[in-house]
């Protein structure tokens, strides 16, 4: 794929393009969440109890609250540009630490519940897609629907009353046995038994959408011409299905996946929540709570990188399932 023509044009073009978009993304998130009533003043102050004029002023005048808004745009969009992201006050350390620290366990969340999602839309489509209204699209139809109706919450909370609670098969939350002392390969296994329920909560609604998705596109694939002149010419119907038709199917399939990364990492704020996965959606949904809005900047700044990070990828992934579009 990197050996193909403009494969390299096309990534400078994308990065390009991406330096504009992520200032307008740094200028709007601190606009919006900076004239948003209240701020981590009003809540020290509201910790602090009977908190003194003197002693608001001073947290202001300490965290730079009391100038100009246009002073503090200026002087956020300057650290940006030389990596440094501010200071959250409420964790006492830098933003880019805690975003570093908390990056790698919402990575491995999204990548798992990624990969299951597609997976098993892709093996529901093309079975739904194979016996289309017949029993088997029948039923795959109605637990479709059953995902995507149910709100990602209520099935974690529901797998954890049945697997954790019922049946005690798998942990309740957190990332990994707290105190165990387990390591290598143990280790591995142990965040590998806290991330079922989190991904499988995570992944039902994508999977539910990626079936319909991928059952409709085999539909409309295996009526071209050349899938029809392949049929004529006596090949059986798995080769009709796996090597002319899947690997066309998929680029819609490829494209609602970039489209749909923003949306993935919204719903990683509810799991992490739920499960208490410590991840950055959990981190953000905390930064909201105490008004740490330096360490929610930061954070939407990273999801953003992620989803422009995500959309590259996808148009790399173009060049491998159809060769004949062009990059340049």
């Amino acid at each position: 794929m990197l050996a193909r023509p403009g494969v390299a044009r096309l990534v400078a073009r994308r990065l390009a393009q991406a330096v504009p978009t992520i200032l307008l993304i740094i200028v709007v998130n601190f606009l919006v969440l900076h004239l948003t009533p209240g701020d981590i003043v009003d809540v020290l102050a509201g910790e602090a109890g009977a908190a003194t004029p003197e002693y608001v002023a001073m947290l202001r005048h300490r965290f730079g609250l009391d100038r100009p808004l246009a002073a503090q745009l200026a002087s956020y969009v300057w650290g940006v540009l030389n990596l440094d992201l501010g200071f959250s006050f409420r964790h006492n350390t830098s933003v880019v630490h805690l975003i570093l620290e908390r990056l790698p366990a919402t990575l491995i969340l999204m990548g798992t519940s990624l990969a299951l999602a597609v997976a098993a839309g892709v093996v529901f489509g093309v079975t739904a897609a194979r016996h289309v209204n017949r029993p088997t699209d029948s039923a795959i139809a109605v637990l479709v629907l059953l995902s995507y109706a149910t709100p990602t919450f209520w099935i974690g909370l529901m797998l954890i009353v049945l697997f954790s609670v019922k049946l005690g098969w798998l942990p309740t939350g957190g990332m990994a046995t707290v105190e165990s002392g387990l390591g290598g390969i143990r280790h591995a296994l142990d965040v590998a038994h806290h991330l079922v329920l989190p991904a499988a909560s995570l992944a039902l609604f994508y999977a539910a959408i990626y079936t319909r998705l991928m059952r409709a596109s085999m539909l409309e694939v295996s009526s071209q011409d050349y899938v029809r002149t392949a049929r004529a010419k006596g090949v059986s119907e798995t080769r009709v299905t796996f090597g002319h038709t899947l690997r066309n199917a998929l680029l819609p399939l490829v494209t609602m996946v970039g489209v749909q990364m923003g949306s993935l990492l919204g719903g990683s704020v509810l799991v992490e929540s739920v499960f208490g996965w410590p991840g950055l959606g959990r981190l953000a949904f905390e930064a909201v709570q105490q008004r740490d809005y330096n360490l929610l900047l930061g954070i939407l700044l990273m999801s953003s990188l992620l989803v422009i990070a995500v959309n590259l990828v996808v148009d790399l992934l173009y060049a491998v399932l159809d060769p004949r579009i062009e990059l340049g």
